[in-house]
């Protein structure tokens, strides 16, 4: 979580630039009294547009600007022994000895099921059982690519795997906000997924991509990489199963969430209604029988991201209505469901209702109290609650909860 507020990074920031109050406001396009409430802690946290253009304006990443990243530890701790494993075993050391051969008890079956096991974990919060994991899975991948010829299914598999473990590495280095790490992971991954013979895990990691780009703030780079790909599927025809299908979706709501963050609402909800439509083929195409190692793209997951939008774009009504009565699919991950608690209690607090945004919260923590400590905007959510003259009955129980002053 957070180790200090928005505002206090806010101000830290701006005086490092040697900029004043009204000379942000002018280059990153933000109101001045928006930037005033906020260094003065009287706005605990702002949408993500505002966000991204206060980044933009201070010359950092995003996540620089929020604090601590969601996979940090309360101490603070981002490249401790476990992580530096894991950097160890994405960029390998230059001129060291070749990868070793598996041994005779290795299973690629095996190892497919461990990876599978890690996109599970990571979707759960559970980022230190990932990452102690991460360098074997890795380094036994590497270890198949290197047996055999380049046209061995056995190889080509390794380079699938090797791929897919690459990503999940990237999407780890993200969470400890080491993004230019992650692009270098996800960048090998690329490069395994060519070697590969999935035709759809090359598009999933461009999404990965993007969505690191996005956390860079570099937008228009995301929805570009995100778009020319979900256009390449359609016309290579590889939207045909339910697999395929999933894959073209979350690139295709990864380029409306860019769209939308850099000002471009209207784009970004055709999109969404665009997508909306597709995903109710999902459950009427062939089933490639695994999600765990495929893109997340469904109805749910498609209503979880309007509401997100709705939210952020100052539309919480929408996104209560979105939300009433939801129906999730029993696939939608763990981190995703927080997401959508987490963004209907933000609209509660939007509009006033600090007893329902405290209800949600409350429901947050019984189902997935992990994720809740990672989430710097529940952070923020209780921030603000705490500001308000009348405590709803809980807030002071979700304040200790999350370590708020």
């Amino acid at each position: 979580m957070a180790n200090e507020d928005l505002g206090r990074t806010l101000r830290r920031l701006r005086r490092l630039a040697s900029l004043t109050q009204e000379e942000l406001a002018e280059r990153s396009d933000v109101s001045v009294d928006v930037i005033r409430h906020l260094e003065q802690g009287r706005k605990q946290s702002a949408r993500l547009p505002t966000l991204h253009a206060l980044a933009n304006g201070l010359g950092v990443e995003l996540t620089t600007l929020l604090g601590d990243p969601p996979a940090v530890a309360s101490t603070g701790e981002s490249d401790g022994p476990r992580f530096v494993a894991v950097r160890r075993a994405i960029m390998p050391t230059l001129w060291g000895k070749a990868p070793e051969l598996p041994g005779p008890d290795f299973s690629l079956d095996r190892l497919r099921e461990q990876i599978a096991d890690g996109w599970t974990q990571y979707h759960s919060a559970e980022f230190g059982t990932v990452m102690k994991a991460l360098p074997e899975l890795i380094s036994d991948a590497r270890g198949v690519t290197a047996s055999g010829n380049p046209d061995d299914d056995e190889r080509r598999a390794g380079f699938a795997f090797l791929g897919k473990a690459l990503q999940l590495a990237g999407h780890v280095a993200v969470r400890m906000g080491k993004t230019d790490l992650a692009l270098i992971s996800l960048e090998r991954a690329i490069d395994a997924a060519e070697r590969s013979s999935d035709p759809l895990l090359l598009p999933m990691i461009v999404n990965s991509t993007a969505w690191t780009y996005q956390r860079q703030g570099r937008l228009e780079d995301a929805l570009s990489i995100a778009l020319r790909t979900a256009d390449d599927m359609a016309e290579a025809g590889r939207t045909g199963t339910a697999d395929g299908l999933k894959v073209w979706g979350a690139l295709t709501m990864s380029a409306a969430t860019s769209a939308a963050r850099n000002g471009d609402y209207e784009r970004a909800a055709a999109m969404m209604e665009t997508a909306e439509k597709e995903a109710a083929r999902v459950s009427k195409l062939p089933d490639g029988g695994d999600n765990r190692m495929v893109s997340v793209f469904s109805p749910s997951s498609v209503r979880i991201e309007r509401v997100r939008l709705a939210v952020q774009y100052g539309h919480p009504q929408d996104a209560l209505a979105l939300a009433k009565g939801m129906r999730l699919s029993k696939d939608t991950p763990p981190s995703w469901r927080t997401w959508l608690l987490l963004d209907v209690a933000r609209a509660h607090t939007d509009i006033g209702d600090a007893a329902g945004a405290v209800k949600t919260l409350e429901s947050l923590r019984r189902v997935a109290p992990t994720w809740m400590q990672h989430h710097t905007l529940a952070v923020a959510i209780v921030r603000d609650l705490w500001a308000l003259p009348n405590h709803p009955a809980g807030l002071r129980a979700l304040a200790e909860f999350l370590g708020v002053e």
